[in-house]
């Protein structure tokens, strides 16, 4: 082998070694919650189905069935949202009109007389069923994710900068119980 094209290959290699251990690395980096803040579990919440964390603080997204009062659920509007607003001693708090309507609002259609399809108003690609199972006979919310179908307990929302209109949203990382294995997952969307 000549000098020069050992010389290349030499440099060609430690130039792969190090792309490979900055890729590892960042996967290694992206399967953490990068996020410095410590999440509060939501406990004892009635109906509660899931719930949203997110930076940049504590306080919590509940989402809940929205029961009538003869204690049948509200086909017109299946799912009560509210906060737990942790940064502010733990206070339930409904969401504002821009937050309802712009960010983490849901959006109900009736799919049959138990089955609903739900939309997040802020990010429709992502499509919820709020349904009714044979198992145990209580209502959970299911979504597709990486051709994964997870009923979804929790839903963490990582948010680096940008304004109030246009946060900066990296990626959403989605927790909750895979219906082929019935083990908890965790499946991530980028949403660059």
């Amino acid at each position: 082998m000549k000098k020069s094209s050992f010389k290349y290959f030499t440099k060609s290699l430690v130039v792969i070694t190090i792309l490979v251990n900055i890729i590892s690395g960042n996967l290694l980096a992206q399967s953490k919650n990068p996020s410095p803040l410590h999440f509060p579990t939501p406990k004892n919440i009635d109906n509660m189905l899931f719930y949203i964390q997110r930076d940049p603080n504590i306080n919590t997204a509940i989402y809940s069935i929205n029961y009538q009062e003869n204690g049948k659920i509200d086909k017109s509007n299946p799912i009560k949202a509210y906060w737990i607003r942790y940064a502010e001693k733990g206070e339930k708090k409904d969401f504002s009109y821009i937050q309802r309507k712009f960010a983490y609002g849901i959006e109900s259609k009736t799919l049959n007389n138990e089955d609903f399809e739900l939309q997040f108003v802020s990010y429709k690609k992502l499509s919820l069923t709020l349904k009714k199972t044979d198992s145990d006979q209580k209502y959970h919310v299911f979504a597709n994710v990486n051709q994964k179908k997870i009923q979804i307990e929790k839903i963490f929302v990582r948010i680096e900068g940008g304004s109030f209109w246009l946060p900066n949203v990296k990626y959403a990382e989605v927790t909750g119980i895979d219906a082929s294995s019935n083990k908890t997952i965790t499946e991530r969307i980028l949403l660059k």
